[in-house]
């Protein structure tokens, strides 16, 4: 199997692994790229991990997926509860889409439990730490080997 997974981050996840380490852990997007690229090798697949505060960044990268990635897995961070711009990018989308929480959005803040981005994700992994990036990986190359 070959392709390019992308892996998008919304605003505030350039201070993973600094901002809240009660919260969101220690790990960086540094440490998320190097676990995620060991798994999408082992397929033959690589992993192109960008982050951005801008909405107008996510929905243009998620734009350039169209063309030449096999799958997203995507945590919108903040933009989950607010974009329906995100939502139609992703709709636009024809690969899996599997979105990812760091923390349990569903044990925070009543506004954080509603995703636009659920809507149309494949899967929903929430909670799990950073590990739900890797999760996400590799339910992404499942889902393109069935």
């Amino acid at each position: 199997m070959t392709g390019k997974i992308y892996i998008l981050n919304g605003p505030n996840m350039n201070l993973l692994g600094k901002r809240q380490p009660e919260l969101y852990g220690s790990k960086t997007l540094t440490d998320v790229e190097k676990a995620c690229s060991l798994i999408a090798q082992a397929e033959g697949c690589t992993i192109d991990l960008r982050q951005s505060n801008s909405e107008a960044d996510l929905i243009d990268w998620i734009h350039e997926a169209r063309i030449d990635g096999s799958g997203i897995v995507i945590n919108p961070a903040a933009y989950s509860h607010t974009s329906v711009a995100i939502m139609d990018a992703l709709i636009a989308f024809e690969g899996p889409v599997i979105e990812v929480h760091v923390s349990n959005i569903h044990r925070r803040e009543d506004f954080r439990h509603k995703s636009y981005v659920s809507l149309r994700a494949d899967g929903v992994i929430a909670g799990l730490g950073v590990k739900g990036y890797e999760f996400g990986v590799i339910r992404i190359l499942e889902i393109l080997r069935s």
